[in-house]
Protein backbone atom coordinates (compact mmCIF):
# COMPACT_ATOMS: atom_id res chain seq x y z
CA UNK A 1 0.00 0.00 0.00
CA UNK A 2 1.21 3.52 -0.84
CA UNK A 3 1.04 5.92 2.10
CA UNK A 4 0.05 9.46 1.21
CA UNK A 5 2.07 12.41 2.47
CA UNK A 6 1.23 14.29 5.65
CA UNK A 7 0.62 17.37 3.51
CA UNK A 8 -2.26 15.69 1.72
CA UNK A 9 -3.61 13.64 4.60
CA UNK A 10 -4.16 16.79 6.69
CA UNK A 11 -6.69 18.13 4.17
CA UNK A 12 -10.28 17.55 5.24
CA UNK A 13 -12.62 16.02 2.66
CA UNK A 14 -15.35 18.30 1.41
CA UNK A 15 -18.43 18.02 3.61
CA UNK A 16 -20.59 18.88 0.61
CA UNK A 17 -19.55 15.84 -1.44
CA UNK A 18 -22.28 13.53 -0.13
CA UNK A 19 -25.04 16.06 -0.79
CA UNK A 20 -23.60 16.95 -4.21
CA UNK A 21 -23.32 13.29 -5.16
CA UNK A 22 -26.90 12.63 -4.06
CA UNK A 23 -28.19 15.67 -6.01
CA UNK A 24 -26.35 14.50 -9.14
CA UNK A 25 -27.80 11.00 -8.77
CA UNK A 26 -31.29 12.45 -8.54
CA UNK A 27 -30.73 14.59 -11.62
CA UNK A 28 -29.32 11.61 -13.53
CA UNK A 29 -32.47 9.68 -12.64
CA UNK A 30 -34.56 12.39 -14.27
CA UNK A 31 -35.67 14.18 -11.11
CA UNK A 32 -35.82 17.97 -11.02
CA UNK A 33 -33.48 19.36 -8.39
CA UNK A 34 -33.34 23.09 -7.67
CA UNK A 35 -29.81 24.02 -6.71
CA UNK A 36 -28.97 27.01 -4.51
CA UNK A 37 -25.44 25.73 -4.11
CA UNK A 38 -23.92 26.96 -7.34
CA UNK A 39 -21.00 29.35 -6.89
CA UNK A 40 -20.94 30.60 -10.46
CA UNK A 41 -22.97 32.94 -12.68
CA UNK A 42 -25.68 31.19 -14.66
CA UNK A 43 -24.98 33.45 -17.66
CA UNK A 44 -22.91 32.39 -20.64
CA UNK A 45 -19.56 34.04 -21.31
CA UNK A 46 -20.11 37.20 -23.43
CA UNK A 47 -19.72 36.61 -27.14
CA UNK A 48 -16.84 39.02 -27.69
CA UNK A 49 -14.78 37.05 -25.17
CA UNK A 50 -15.61 33.75 -26.86
CA UNK A 51 -14.74 35.29 -30.24
CA UNK A 52 -11.34 36.39 -28.91
CA UNK A 53 -10.52 32.77 -28.01
CA UNK A 54 -11.65 31.57 -31.44
CA UNK A 55 -9.58 34.26 -33.11
CA UNK A 56 -6.51 33.22 -31.14
CA UNK A 57 -6.93 29.64 -32.31
CA UNK A 58 -7.48 30.71 -35.92
CA UNK A 59 -4.27 32.75 -35.78
CA UNK A 60 -2.30 29.80 -34.44
CA UNK A 61 -1.83 31.13 -30.91
CA UNK A 62 -1.94 27.60 -29.57
CA UNK A 63 1.61 27.14 -28.27
CA UNK A 64 3.35 27.46 -24.94
CA UNK A 65 3.75 30.96 -23.59
CA UNK A 66 5.62 32.35 -20.58
CA UNK A 67 4.74 30.37 -17.45
CA UNK A 68 3.65 33.47 -15.52
CA UNK A 69 1.38 34.73 -18.31
CA UNK A 70 1.18 36.57 -21.62
CA UNK A 71 2.80 40.02 -21.46
CA UNK A 72 -0.33 41.53 -23.06
CA UNK A 73 -2.56 40.01 -20.39
CA UNK A 74 -0.25 41.14 -17.60
CA UNK A 75 -0.42 44.66 -19.03
CA UNK A 76 -4.22 44.43 -19.11
CA UNK A 77 -4.23 43.41 -15.42
CA UNK A 78 -1.94 46.34 -14.56
CA UNK A 79 -4.28 48.74 -16.36
CA UNK A 80 -7.28 47.26 -14.55
CA UNK A 81 -5.64 47.71 -11.14
CA UNK A 82 -4.74 51.28 -12.04
CA UNK A 83 -8.20 52.14 -13.35
CA UNK A 84 -10.12 50.44 -10.53
CA UNK A 85 -7.90 51.20 -7.53
CA UNK A 86 -5.23 53.69 -8.67
CA UNK A 87 -2.62 51.03 -7.93
CA UNK A 88 0.62 50.94 -9.88
CA UNK A 89 2.00 47.49 -10.61
CA UNK A 90 4.60 46.34 -13.12
CA UNK A 91 3.93 43.29 -15.31
CA UNK A 92 6.70 41.47 -13.43
CA UNK A 93 4.52 41.71 -10.30
CA UNK A 94 1.57 39.94 -11.96
CA UNK A 95 1.17 36.15 -12.11
CA UNK A 96 -1.50 34.56 -14.30
CA UNK A 97 -2.71 31.24 -12.84
CA UNK A 98 -5.32 28.53 -13.36
CA UNK A 99 -8.13 30.28 -11.53
CA UNK A 100 -8.16 32.43 -8.40
CA UNK A 101 -7.97 29.26 -6.27
CA UNK A 102 -4.63 28.44 -7.90
CA UNK A 103 -3.45 32.00 -7.23
CA UNK A 104 -4.41 31.60 -3.57
CA UNK A 105 -2.47 28.36 -3.29
CA UNK A 106 0.58 29.91 -4.95
CA UNK A 107 0.50 32.93 -2.63
CA UNK A 108 0.21 30.84 0.55
CA UNK A 109 2.74 28.25 -0.61
CA UNK A 110 5.25 31.01 -1.36
CA UNK A 111 4.91 32.85 1.97
CA UNK A 112 3.84 30.46 4.74
CA UNK A 113 6.30 28.28 6.61
CA UNK A 114 5.45 25.35 8.91
CA UNK A 115 4.09 26.71 12.18
CA UNK A 116 3.09 30.11 10.81
CA UNK A 117 -0.37 31.25 11.87
CA UNK A 118 -2.88 32.56 9.34
CA UNK A 119 -5.88 34.54 10.58
CA UNK A 120 -9.09 33.65 8.75
CA UNK A 121 -12.33 35.57 9.41
CA UNK A 122 -15.32 33.24 9.77
CA UNK A 123 -17.63 32.43 8.09
CA UNK A 124 -14.95 31.69 5.48
CA UNK A 125 -14.67 30.15 2.04
CA UNK A 126 -14.00 26.50 2.81
CA UNK A 127 -10.79 26.29 0.74
CA UNK A 128 -8.84 28.86 2.77
CA UNK A 129 -8.05 26.73 5.84
CA UNK A 130 -7.33 23.61 3.80
CA UNK A 131 -4.71 25.39 1.69
CA UNK A 132 -3.14 26.87 4.83
CA UNK A 133 -2.90 23.42 6.41
CA UNK A 134 -1.54 21.88 3.21
CA UNK A 135 1.26 24.46 3.24
CA UNK A 136 2.13 23.75 6.86
CA UNK A 137 0.42 26.77 8.38
CA UNK A 138 -2.06 26.92 11.24
CA UNK A 139 -5.50 28.49 10.64
CA UNK A 140 -6.63 30.86 13.39
CA UNK A 141 -10.32 31.75 13.15
CA UNK A 142 -11.83 35.10 14.09
CA UNK A 143 -15.62 34.86 14.18
CA UNK A 144 -17.87 37.55 12.74
CA UNK A 145 -21.28 37.79 14.38
CA UNK A 146 -24.57 38.27 12.63
CA UNK A 147 -25.01 41.48 14.66
CA UNK A 148 -21.87 42.81 12.99
CA UNK A 149 -23.29 41.89 9.56
CA UNK A 150 -20.80 39.02 9.34
CA UNK A 151 -17.82 41.38 9.33
CA UNK A 152 -14.89 41.09 11.74
CA UNK A 153 -13.53 44.21 13.38
CA UNK A 154 -9.94 45.43 13.41
CA UNK A 155 -9.82 44.95 17.19
CA UNK A 156 -10.76 41.29 16.78
CA UNK A 157 -7.95 40.76 14.30
CA UNK A 158 -5.44 42.50 16.55
CA UNK A 159 -6.57 40.35 19.45
CA UNK A 160 -5.80 37.20 17.45
CA UNK A 161 -2.26 38.25 16.51
CA UNK A 162 0.58 36.34 18.18
CA UNK A 163 4.34 36.17 17.52
CA UNK A 164 3.55 33.35 15.08
CA UNK A 165 1.06 35.35 13.00
CA UNK A 166 2.20 35.69 9.39
CA UNK A 167 -0.91 36.40 7.32
CA UNK A 168 -4.51 37.57 7.30
CA UNK A 169 -6.80 36.22 4.59
CA UNK A 170 -9.22 39.02 3.75
CA UNK A 171 -12.19 38.67 1.41
CA UNK A 172 -14.59 41.46 0.41
CA UNK A 173 -17.25 41.01 -0.90
CA UNK A 174 -17.22 37.75 0.99
CA UNK A 175 -18.10 34.20 0.17
CA UNK A 176 -20.28 32.85 1.80
CA UNK A 177 -22.01 35.84 3.43
CA UNK A 178 -22.00 38.54 0.75
CA UNK A 179 -20.70 41.05 3.33
CA UNK A 180 -18.91 44.11 1.96
CA UNK A 181 -16.41 45.99 4.09
CA UNK A 182 -16.49 49.80 3.94
CA UNK A 183 -13.40 51.83 3.13
CA UNK A 184 -13.24 52.96 6.76
CA UNK A 185 -13.38 49.38 8.03
CA UNK A 186 -10.67 48.31 5.59
CA UNK A 187 -8.42 51.20 6.63
CA UNK A 188 -8.77 50.19 10.28
CA UNK A 189 -7.79 46.61 9.46
CA UNK A 190 -4.86 47.82 7.38
CA UNK A 191 -3.60 49.91 10.29
CA UNK A 192 -3.44 46.80 12.45
CA UNK A 193 -1.67 44.78 9.75
CA UNK A 194 0.97 47.44 9.13
CA UNK A 195 1.52 47.85 12.88
CA UNK A 196 2.20 44.13 13.31
CA UNK A 197 3.79 43.49 9.89
CA UNK A 198 1.09 40.99 8.87
CA UNK A 199 0.79 39.95 5.22
CA UNK A 200 -2.71 40.33 3.77
CA UNK A 201 -3.94 37.93 1.12
CA UNK A 202 -6.76 40.05 -0.30
CA UNK A 203 -9.26 37.93 -2.24
CA UNK A 204 -11.12 40.42 -4.45
CA UNK A 205 -12.76 37.97 -6.87
CA UNK A 206 -16.28 39.35 -6.20
CA UNK A 207 -15.32 43.05 -6.23
CA UNK A 208 -17.48 43.92 -9.24
CA UNK A 209 -20.58 42.36 -7.68
CA UNK A 210 -21.65 45.05 -5.19
CA UNK A 211 -25.24 46.29 -4.93
CA UNK A 212 -25.29 49.12 -2.41
CA UNK A 213 -23.76 51.68 -4.75
CA UNK A 214 -20.41 51.58 -2.99
CA UNK A 215 -17.28 51.20 -5.11
CA UNK A 216 -14.87 48.37 -4.29
CA UNK A 217 -11.86 49.42 -2.24
CA UNK A 218 -8.68 47.36 -2.19
CA UNK A 219 -6.72 47.18 1.06
CA UNK A 220 -3.58 47.65 -1.03
CA UNK A 221 -4.80 51.19 -1.78
CA UNK A 222 -4.58 52.28 1.86
CA UNK A 223 -0.86 53.18 1.85
CA UNK A 224 2.48 52.26 0.25
CA UNK A 225 3.30 50.30 3.41
CA UNK A 226 0.09 48.28 3.15
CA UNK A 227 0.63 47.65 -0.55
CA UNK A 228 4.02 46.09 0.22
CA UNK A 229 2.28 43.69 2.62
CA UNK A 230 -0.57 42.79 0.25
CA UNK A 231 -1.04 40.01 -2.27
CA UNK A 232 -4.13 40.76 -4.37
CA UNK A 233 -6.10 37.81 -5.71
CA UNK A 234 -8.57 38.25 -8.56
CA UNK A 235 -9.70 36.69 -11.81
CA UNK A 236 -12.30 36.61 -14.55
CA UNK A 237 -14.58 33.82 -13.32
CA UNK A 238 -17.27 35.70 -11.37
CA UNK A 239 -17.30 39.16 -12.94
CA UNK A 240 -17.13 37.97 -16.55
CA UNK A 241 -19.02 34.65 -16.33
CA UNK A 242 -15.86 32.68 -17.17
CA UNK A 243 -15.76 30.05 -14.44
CA UNK A 244 -14.94 27.18 -16.79
CA UNK A 245 -12.14 29.06 -18.52
CA UNK A 246 -9.99 28.80 -15.38
CA UNK A 247 -8.01 32.00 -15.15
CA UNK A 248 -7.04 33.93 -12.05
CA UNK A 249 -4.26 36.35 -11.30
CA UNK A 250 -2.37 37.85 -8.41
CA UNK A 251 -0.46 41.06 -7.86
CA UNK A 252 2.35 40.97 -5.33
CA UNK A 253 5.60 42.60 -4.25
CA UNK A 254 8.40 41.90 -6.74
CA UNK A 255 10.23 39.27 -4.68
CA UNK A 256 7.06 37.30 -3.98
CA UNK A 257 5.94 37.40 -7.61
CA UNK A 258 9.38 36.22 -8.75
CA UNK A 259 9.27 33.25 -6.36
CA UNK A 260 5.75 32.31 -7.47
CA UNK A 261 6.70 32.58 -11.14
CA UNK A 262 9.59 30.17 -10.55
CA UNK A 263 7.37 27.72 -8.67
CA UNK A 264 4.59 27.86 -11.26
CA UNK A 265 7.06 27.21 -14.07
CA UNK A 266 7.68 23.79 -12.52
CA UNK A 267 4.20 23.09 -11.17
CA UNK A 268 1.81 23.94 -14.03
CA UNK A 269 3.61 26.16 -16.53
CA UNK A 270 1.31 28.52 -18.41
CA UNK A 271 -2.46 28.84 -18.25
CA UNK A 272 -4.35 27.71 -21.36
CA UNK A 273 -3.13 30.10 -24.05
CA UNK A 274 -6.51 30.72 -25.69
CA UNK A 275 -8.05 31.47 -22.30
CA UNK A 276 -5.44 34.18 -21.80
CA UNK A 277 -6.39 35.88 -25.07
CA UNK A 278 -10.05 35.63 -24.11
CA UNK A 279 -9.25 37.24 -20.76
CA UNK A 280 -7.57 40.18 -22.45
CA UNK A 281 -10.86 40.76 -24.25
CA UNK A 282 -12.70 40.49 -20.95
CA UNK A 283 -10.56 43.05 -19.16
CA UNK A 284 -10.27 45.48 -22.06
CA UNK A 285 -13.55 44.94 -23.93
CA UNK A 286 -17.22 45.84 -23.73
CA UNK A 287 -18.55 45.88 -20.16
CA UNK A 288 -22.18 46.03 -21.25
CA UNK A 289 -22.94 42.31 -20.80
CA UNK A 290 -21.45 42.36 -17.31
CA UNK A 291 -23.53 45.39 -16.36
CA UNK A 292 -26.62 43.48 -17.49
CA UNK A 293 -25.57 40.46 -15.42
CA UNK A 294 -25.06 42.62 -12.34
CA UNK A 295 -28.50 44.13 -12.89
CA UNK A 296 -30.06 40.67 -13.07
CA UNK A 297 -28.32 39.62 -9.85
CA UNK A 298 -29.52 42.79 -8.15
CA UNK A 299 -33.14 42.02 -9.07
CA UNK A 300 -32.84 38.42 -7.87
CA UNK A 301 -31.23 39.56 -4.64
CA UNK A 302 -34.09 41.94 -4.02
CA UNK A 303 -36.65 39.22 -4.75
CA UNK A 304 -34.89 36.64 -2.57
CA UNK A 305 -34.59 39.01 0.39
CA UNK A 306 -38.27 39.94 0.06
CA UNK A 307 -39.30 36.29 0.13
CA UNK A 308 -36.96 35.48 3.01
CA UNK A 309 -38.35 38.39 5.00
CA UNK A 310 -41.78 36.81 4.68
CA UNK A 311 -40.37 33.57 6.18
CA UNK A 312 -39.11 35.09 9.43
CA UNK A 313 -42.18 33.93 11.32
CA UNK A 314 -41.21 30.37 10.38
CA UNK A 315 -37.97 30.58 12.37
CA UNK A 316 -35.77 31.55 9.43
CA UNK A 317 -33.71 34.75 9.25
CA UNK A 318 -30.88 36.33 7.28
CA UNK A 319 -28.30 39.10 7.30
CA UNK A 320 -28.68 41.39 4.31
CA UNK A 321 -25.76 40.88 1.90
CA UNK A 322 -24.34 43.78 -0.11
CA UNK A 323 -22.19 41.84 -2.57
CA UNK A 324 -21.39 38.56 -4.38
CA UNK A 325 -24.47 36.37 -5.04
CA UNK A 326 -25.04 34.61 -1.74
CA UNK A 327 -27.31 34.83 1.29
CA UNK A 328 -26.61 33.01 4.55
CA UNK A 329 -29.99 31.76 5.76
CA UNK A 330 -30.08 31.48 9.56
CA UNK A 331 -31.96 28.32 10.46
CA UNK A 332 -30.66 27.47 13.95
CA UNK A 333 -34.07 28.20 15.51
CA UNK A 334 -35.34 25.08 13.74
CA UNK A 335 -32.68 22.80 15.19
CA UNK A 336 -34.06 20.18 17.53
CA UNK A 337 -37.30 19.92 15.54
CA UNK A 338 -38.23 17.07 13.22
CA UNK A 339 -39.19 16.89 9.57
CA UNK A 340 -40.82 13.67 8.34
CA UNK A 341 -39.57 12.03 11.51
CA UNK A 342 -35.96 13.16 10.95
CA UNK A 343 -34.49 15.30 13.73
CA UNK A 344 -32.59 18.33 12.44
CA UNK A 345 -29.51 18.81 14.60
CA UNK A 346 -27.45 21.12 12.36
CA UNK A 347 -26.87 22.52 8.89
CA UNK A 348 -25.81 19.17 7.39
CA UNK A 349 -29.10 17.59 8.50
CA UNK A 350 -30.97 20.62 7.17
CA UNK A 351 -29.29 20.39 3.77
CA UNK A 352 -29.69 16.62 3.52
CA UNK A 353 -33.38 16.63 4.43
CA UNK A 354 -34.16 19.56 2.11
CA UNK A 355 -32.65 17.58 -0.73
CA UNK A 356 -34.40 14.32 0.12
CA UNK A 357 -37.85 15.75 0.84
CA UNK A 358 -38.05 18.85 -1.33
CA UNK A 359 -35.39 18.22 -4.00
CA UNK A 360 -33.71 21.50 -3.06
CA UNK A 361 -29.90 21.57 -2.86
CA UNK A 362 -28.22 24.05 -0.51
CA UNK A 363 -24.75 24.32 1.02
CA UNK A 364 -24.55 23.61 4.77
CA UNK A 365 -23.03 26.43 6.77
CA UNK A 366 -20.76 24.13 8.73
CA UNK A 367 -18.60 23.99 5.60
CA UNK A 368 -17.91 27.70 6.13
CA UNK A 369 -17.42 27.54 9.88
CA UNK A 370 -20.99 28.51 10.86
CA UNK A 371 -23.34 25.64 11.59
CA UNK A 372 -26.27 28.01 12.26
CA UNK A 373 -26.76 28.70 8.55
CA UNK A 374 -27.21 27.29 5.10
CA UNK A 375 -25.87 29.20 2.09
CA UNK A 376 -28.20 30.12 -0.74
CA UNK A 377 -26.91 31.34 -4.10
CA UNK A 378 -29.12 33.48 -6.31
CA UNK A 379 -27.08 32.65 -9.40
CA UNK A 380 -29.94 30.61 -10.84
CA UNK A 381 -32.98 31.25 -13.01
CA UNK A 382 -35.64 33.49 -11.47
CA UNK A 383 -38.45 30.94 -11.68
CA UNK A 384 -36.30 28.21 -10.11
CA UNK A 385 -35.24 30.57 -7.34
CA UNK A 386 -38.84 31.41 -6.47
CA UNK A 387 -39.93 27.77 -6.59
CA UNK A 388 -36.99 26.70 -4.45
CA UNK A 389 -37.65 29.37 -1.81
CA UNK A 390 -41.30 28.36 -1.67
CA UNK A 391 -40.20 24.77 -1.02
CA UNK A 392 -37.88 25.91 1.77
CA UNK A 393 -40.78 27.79 3.36
CA UNK A 394 -42.98 24.72 3.08
CA UNK A 395 -40.22 22.63 4.65
CA UNK A 396 -40.08 24.99 7.65
CA UNK A 397 -43.88 24.90 8.03
CA UNK A 398 -43.82 21.10 8.17
CA UNK A 399 -41.31 20.92 11.01
CA UNK A 400 -42.61 19.84 14.41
Amino acid sequence: MINVSERVSCIAPSMTLAISAKANEMKAAGEKVISFGVGEPDFNTPQHIIDAAKDAMDKGYTKYVAAAGLPALKNAVCKTLKNDHDLDYKPSQIIISNGAKHSIFNAIFATINPGDEVIIPAPYWLTYPEVVKCCGGTPVYVYASRDAHFKVRAAQIEGAITPKTKMLIFNSPTNPTGAVYTEEEIREIAEVCVKHNVIVLSDEIYEKLIYNGEKPFSIASVSPEMKELTIIINGVSKSYAMTGWRLGYLAAPENVAKAIASFQSHATSNVNTMTQYASIAALEGDTGPMTEMLGAFAKRRKKMLKMLKEMKHLGLDYVKPDGAFYVMLLCDKLYGKKHDGVKIKGSMDMADQLLVSKKVAVTPGICFGDDDCIRLSYALADDEMVEGLEKIAQFAKEMV
